[in-house]
């Protein structure tokens, strides 16, 4: 165990093991590896700190050479989400790809492999899965993260996700307790509130975090939702009757609590990062997510300074903090010895082959579809990004066909080329993609066309005026097929372009 610095009291001590902060770089600065002395237990990484695998593996020898025991954390659910491949795209298709085909031994080993892949790096949590139920389809967040809206079959499919990966040695951390499924408002950017009574909440919500905790996840992060049926004044993440009462007393789990990340604007926007830490420890969680917008130094001696403050002032008692560094300590004393990078044993190409098991395909009526064999138009039509995918990472069919056949030309749209977000703009962006395709083939990329009216618009356009188009859906396919060819990859992952690339090619 690395020798603390010396001045450091036990309750500063206790403040600062309970955070996991993240910083700006692919090596570590100064200030990160003098906390770590200082008691820091947790470094969260994000797609900015990393370059490629050799270099990750060198970022976190760096980290251990500070501290043998730090917890390196990682935001890698794969699919849309990946920030070990964050300019490439992902290997392994996301939750809902997974759930679409219903393989519960297909998932354990994707999780496996990917876990593989972060031990193999030195990562040794991972914030991931999401257990969420995607009940609502106008979800702005969850979407393809989820195993699907069948609780059933998110609860399966969690349970295996959270056994693989955690054979390959990584700690689990299911999300986002206790549930962000039937939401339509993102908690990047205000508070959302889920008005269903208690009972569905605990035949829907709460059943996959069962089959979680049952499994042995060593971590669980709290939503920062507010829930009225089980408190109706605080959110999740700071509320000690959904925390401490629900998820340790009534579900009797005794791993890590994390919190989501403190920075989202549905606690900072409402309690302020400090006072919003304070409460979240207050409530029951173990350990402070913060640093996927906040990065320095400056954050985490504020957010110390005021759990020690909250201390000395008794609204915290020593003892709450005290036990969650504890239980930070714990999970890296597990994680120190069961972090490893196991032998090979499922190949490379286990993402895309689940990836391509995942696909839905569906000719339209009447028509027999012949594959491509000359290079088509593609015309992405692109909606914004949320924060928790971000916009950095590719996807698409593009690229992959480009491989197939070479001379693809690709054009990307979205609502702002109509200078609006209605039917008029999906109009306009369509009729630019009928233009810009000339006589090719069109092949048409959307990503939950439901959610967005301009693409289910542009789509109007484009197959009145060219029915032999082929829609690709890379969101959730709650629309009903149609083009020629409709195929839905459940997820924007690079395996799942290469999949649905293959199809049109004939592959």
């Amino acid at each position: 165990m690395t020798t603390l610095a010396r001045g450091t009291d036990t309750l500063t001590r206790d403040a600062l093991t309970v955070l996991q902060p993240g910083f700006t770089g692919t090596t570590a600065p100064d200030w990160l590896l003098r906390r770590l002395g200082e008691g820091l237990a947790s470094v969260g990484l994000f797609g900015r700190n990393i370059a490629s695998p050799g270099q990750l593996a060198e970022l976190t020898a760096q980290l251990r050479a500070e501290r043998d025991d730090v917890l390196v954390a990682i935001d890698e659910e794969g699919g849309d989400v990946t920030r070990l491949e964050v300019r490439t795209g992902s290997s392994f298709p996301g939750n809902h790809a997974l759930g679409a085909v219903d393989d519960v031994e297909l998932t354990r080993e994707v999780a496996h492999e990917l876990g593989r892949r972060l031990a193999a790096c030195g990562v040794n949590l991972n914030w991931a899965p999401s257990a969420d139920v995607n009940s609502d389809p106008r979800n702005p967040v969850i979407g393809v993260r989820s195993f699907g809206a069948d609780t059933g079959l998110a609860a399966r499919h969690t349970a295996a996700y959270v056994t693989g990966l955690q054979s390959a040695g990584v700690a689990a951390c299911t999300k986002h307790f206790p549930g962000h499924g039937d939401t339509a408002v993102d908690s990047h950017h205000a508070l959302p509130r889920i008005d269903v009574p208690a009972d569905v909440l605990t035949d829907r919500e709460l059943t996959p975090f069962r089959a979680a905790i049952a499994a042995g996840s060593r971590a669980v992060m709290s939503a920062h939702i507010l829930v009225p049926a089980l408190d109706p004044d605080r959110p999740a993440t700071l509320s000690r009757r959904i925390l401490t009462g629900l998820l340790r007393g009534e579900l009797g789990y005794d791993g890590l609590i994390v919190t989501d990340g403190m920075e989202m604007r549905a606690i900072a926007g409402t309690y302020g990062i400090e006072r919003g830490s304070v409460l979240a420890v207050a409530a029951g969680a173990d350990a402070i997510c913060v640093g996927g917008g906040l990065a320095d130094d400056a954050t985490v001696r504020r957010l110390r300074d005021a759990l020690v403050a909250a201390v000395r002032t008794g609204e915290l008692p020593e003892e709450r903090l005290a036990e969650a560094a504890d239980r930070v300590r714990a999970l890296a004393r597990w994680a120190s010895t069961a972090g490893r990078a196991p032998e090979e044993t499922h190949g490379s190409e286990i993402g895309l082959h689940a990836a391509r098991r995942a696909l839905t395909v569906t000719v339209a009526p009447g028509l027999s579809f012949k594959p491509l064999t000359e290079p088509p138009y593609v015309a992405a039509l692109t909606p914004v990004a949320n924060i928790a995918v971000g916009d950095e990472t590719p996807w698409g069919v593009a690229a992959e066909l480009v491989h197939i056949l070479p001379g693809t030309v690709t054009g990307c749209f979205s609502a702002e080329d109509g200078k609006g977000s209605g039917a008029g703009a999906g109009a306009s962006a369509g009729r630019a993609a009928l233009e810009a395709a000339g006589p090719r083939r069109i092949v048409a990329v959307v990503r939950d066309e439901h959610r967005h009216p301009w693409m289910a618009s542009a789509l109007d356009t484009l197959l009145a005026a060219r029915p032999d188009t082929i829609v690709v859906e890379m969101g959730v396919p709650q629309a009903a097929p149609r083009g020629a060819l409709h195929i839905a990859t459940h997820g924007a992952a690079r395996v799942c372009g290469r999949a649905a690339a293959e199809a049109i090619a004939g592959l």
